[in-house]
């Protein structure tokens, strides 16, 4: 399932509060002021920051 527009609207980053971008094929949301993703598990989006994963361990080869 992918994430609403109506949720992405509303979800920011819980550390910034800055915008996030959703990668639908990694199924991460991205923070790159904070340079952390967030998951998405179970169609639910993971919106803690002790459970981020630093920006350069999900997209190594990505070029943004």
């Amino acid at each position: 399932m992918v994430l609403s527009d109506e949720i992405l609207e509303v979800l920011c980053c819980p550390r910034c509060k800055g915008d996030l971008e959703y990668k639908k094929e990694k199924n991460i949301l991205i923070c790159k002021s904070c340079k952390l993703a967030y998951k998405i598990e179970d169609d639910i989006p993971v919106m803690l920051v002790e459970e981020a994963i630093p920006l350069e361990e999900t997209c190594k080869n990505e070029s943004d």
